[in-house]
Parts: C-alpha cells; sequence; structure tokens
C-alpha cells in the first residue's frame, strides 16, 4: 500500500458511522446553531465526508423553543410563504412563530434552507430531532453533548 494516494477515497453508505449529538438551544443564536446543526448532518465535520452520501450524524437540539435572535430581528425579520393561489402571499415573524404551536418550527426551517434539496437533503433532516422542553426518547442511543455556547462567545445572546 502507497504511503501518499493521490486518490481521494469516496465512502459507500454502508461504510457510515452514524453518531448522535445533543445540543442545548437555549439561549443560542438561530443562524449560528443552525449553520453548525446543518454541518454536523451533512456530515462535513467528519474526514471521510462524501457529497453525495448521507454520512452525517444525528442532531437532538433541546429547549428549541428558546433560541434568540440578535439585534431586532425578532420583530422586524420576515418569513414568506405562498399557499399556491394567487395573491396568496403570507407573511410572518420569528416572535409570532415563537408563541404559537410550534415554536420548533424556527429553528427547523433555518437548518432545512441550508441542507440541499432533493431526496438526499430529506433524508439529512430525517437526523434532526427537534424537542421543546429538556426531556427527548433518544437516551437509548447514549448522545454526546455539545456545548454550543463555548465554542464562541457570539452563539450565545447575553442577557
Amino acid at each position: 500500500m502507497k504511503a501518499l494516494s493521490k486518490q481521494t477515497r469516496s465512502i459507500k453508505p454502508a461504510e457510515v458511522d452514524k453518531k448522535w449529538h445533543i445540543i442545548d438551544g437555549e439561549g443560542l443564536v438561530v443562524g449560528r446553531v443552525a449553520s453548525l446543526i446543518a454541518n454536523i448532518l451533512r456530515g462535513k465535520h467528519k474526514p471521510s465526508y462524501t457529497p453525495h452520501v448521507d454520512c452525517g450524524d444525528h442532531v437532538i437540539v433541546i429547549n428549541a423553543d428558546k433560541v434568540k435572535f440578535t439585534g431586532n430581528k425578532m420583530a422586524n425579520k420576515i418569513y414568506y410563504k405562498h399557499t399556491g393561489h394567487p395573491g396568496g402571499i403570507k407573511e410572518t415573524t420569528p416572535n409570532k412563530i415563537l408563541e404559537g404551536r410550534f415554536p420548533e418550527r424556527v429553528l427547523e426551517k433555518a437548518v432545512e434552507r441550508m441542507i440541499p434539496r432533493g431526496p438526499l437533503g430529506r433524508a439529512q433532516m430525517r437526523a434532526l430531532h427537534l424537542y421543546n422542553g429538556t426531556e427527548h426518547p433518544h437516551d437509548g442511543q447514549n448522545p454526546a453533548v455539545l456545548d454550543v455556547a463555548s465554542l464562541n462567545r457570539k452563539n450565545k445572546v447575553s442577557a
């Protein structure tokens, strides 16, 4: 076997080793934590990253309803969606979503927009598990705690 190979080895789906990570979303900045989660879901943190294979890990986010925005984005940022009918554009703010019935969707949509569209992206999004409280049913997988707030001082909004 050569010591220095000039070929990049492409990993096969059967060779993927999926791990579990848990992140506490309380007080974290949405865009920063979403970017980190998207990279973990895609597998870009691994040396064996292959773009066309789902080689990412599972991510559990607890307290997903307690994420924060910086500046005035909570009231001024606008999310648009279209119903498909003429004149059917709807708009909402993160504040309305976080106070609504499904507050975890703010973080879910932020991550979803950072993942490629198509079958591979949908498979990677299935590895994201969001929960509003501190309880989650994935204790059997022994998730490793990932402290996002300690990675950079800007990742957490200070009071």
